[in-house]
């Protein structure tokens, strides 16, 4: 993260008016737990969450009701519907989320029970088996956990229920290694698996009336069982959160509004009709007559072709700001140069100290919340642009496009990523006959405390023909860049 820029989200005010907030980054180490009765805000609470993040963090949504497909229009959510696609396809967009890095929200609606279990279970189990240089920090909020990690069995086969708990116990005991931080809501604990619910640290419970729940709820808050009853007593819309992320200790919490809304439709009240006994039965015993216009909703509109969707998910969409949003009709605005920004970014990260021993995804996380502090959208640096970019700006080549560097970034186009740094620097004091970098300066750059690993590394570079190796007789070493015939100036190895 920049210095001075907090990844914490508003969530909503104690009984003060106190602004009480859940920091991210915490959160992506410690998951979260959310318990409420049907009814207690539980979905509006996930909302709000989801909304105050979305700039800051990927999410994944595992949508059983279809709740939340609504932030895919002001959000940029892509939403996959999970009764449309093969278990073969649900896999193969699961890996292109993680190597994309695209919000998703998996809508479930469309499916019985079973058939939800093993398509989310597909879908958690190929987003934890991605490959190692795609773990980068993502929120996986699963609603109604209690269907997809019950805590006995139930409907269905025995089979379906051990493949969606290995899932889910998978996102929350091993996630955090993958980057992959839990966010489940449950409406009863006592269905909710105990190894699932466990791994949580922090907990925010809502409204429940059962005994069992309660108890544990309170168990969890660290709260004695007599003072479970407050629990019993939560309006709608507040919960008692406690946990590393939200507060040490347990506080109240009224959940914030939120700008998007669920499709599901609020039932009122309305009489029942005023026509008479006669006049009722003649219209349930008539014969219907064949309606003019086709009954109910218009029909949905046919599903995404896999291969559409893959694409979509591969385009990364635009950094957005929600309440700053131009209207349709406002003249799009200028374009702006924002390679200076880019440059400053990439300078202010290769100053601080022991970057280069940070592990490469937490590195694009920090550089895509800087890019979103300063409103920025930089679609053509992906996770590889991005470690090249941040190789030169270590090696101090901030600007690529400037002709002084032309001649060496070309000789070092076919160097990998991890290894580009360390070339770049000796290229850089080559270009400029200063002395050659010294084993403990290479050793920075590269990310590593091993003299044996800089020796192999030179030993490597030399015999790839990038670079000949000089030791005079004195000890000291100079390096030169044979194509470009630049030399650094010797110096003690």
């Amino acid at each position: 993260m920049p210095a001075g820029v907090s990844a914490t989200v508003d969530i909503g005010t104690d009984p003060a008016g106190k602004t009480i907030g859940i920091d991210i980054e915490e959160l992506l180490a410690t998951r979260l737990l959310v318990q409420g009765n049907s009814g207690s805000g539980k979905s509006h609470l996930l909302r709000r969450l989801l909304e105050e993040s979305a700039q800051i963090v990927q999410q994944i949504v595992i949508d059983p009701e279809g709740d939340f497909v609504t932030l895919a229009e002001p959000y940029g959510h892509v939403v996959i519907d999970g009764a449309a696609y093969t278990g073969d396809e649900i896999v193969r967009l699961a890996a292109r989320i993680r190597q994309h890095r695209a919000s998703v929200v998996l809508a479930l609606d469309g499916l019985e029970i079973e058939a939800q279990m093993r398509c989310a279970a597909l879908f958690l189990s190929a987003l934890f088996d991605a490959p190692r240089e795609q773990w980068f920090p993502a929120l996986v909020i699963v609603d109604e956990a209690q269907m997809f990690a019950p805590a006995a069995a139930g409907d269905v086969s025995d089979e379906v229920r051990r493949l969606s708990l290995a899932a889910m116990t998978n996102l929350m005991c091993r996630g955090r290694k993958r980057g992959l931080a839990g966010v489940v809501a449950t409406q009863r604990l006592a269905k909710l698996a105990k190894n699932v619910a466990a791994e949580a640290s922090n907990f925010l419970m809502g409204r429940t009336f059962l005994d069992i729940d309660m108890a544990r709820a309170a168990d969890l808050l660290g709260m004695e069982r007599r003072q479970a009853e407050q629990i019993r007593d939560l309006e709608r819309g507040h919960f008692l959160g406690l946990g590393p992320a939200i507060s040490r200790r347990p506080l109240a919490v009224r959940v914030g509004s939120v700008k998007t809304g669920s499709r599901a439709v609020s039932h009122k009240l309305a009489p029942p009709s005023l026509a008479s006994a006669e006049e009722m039965h003649a219209l349930l015993h008539d014969e219907p007559e064949a309606p003019e216009l086709p009954l109910g909703p218009a029909p949905e509109p046919a599903p995404v072709a896999a291969e559409k969707l893959l694409e979509r998910i591969e385009t990364p969409a635009p950094a957005i700001d929600v309440i700053e949003a131009a209207s349709p009709s406002a003249p799009a605005p200028p374009a702006v140069d924002i390679g200076p920004a880019l440059a400053e970014i990439f300078a202010d990260m290769a100053r601080e100290p022991g970057c280069t021993y940070q592990p490469p995804a937490s590195l694009f996380q920090d550089f895509s919340v800087r890019c979103r502090m300063r409103r920025i959208s930089a679609p053509q640096i992906d996770a590889i642009q991005f470690r090249r970019r941040f190789a030169m700006a270590v090696a101090g080549i901030l600007d690529p496009e400037e002709e002084r560097w032309a001649g060496i970034l070309r000789i070092a186009g076919p160097v990998p990523e991890d290894l580009l740094a360390p070339f770049l620097v000796m290229a850089a004091a080559a270009q400029d006959g200063a002395p050659c970098p010294d084993d403990e300066r290479l050793a920075e750059v590269y990310g590593t405390r091993s003299p044996g690993r800089i020796r192999r590394l030179l030993d490597h570079f030399e015999k790839s023909g990038l670079i000949v190796v000089r030791t005079d007789f004195s000890g000291r070493r100079s390096v030169t860049i044979p194509e470009l015939g630049l030399a650094t100036a010797p110096v003690e190895a």
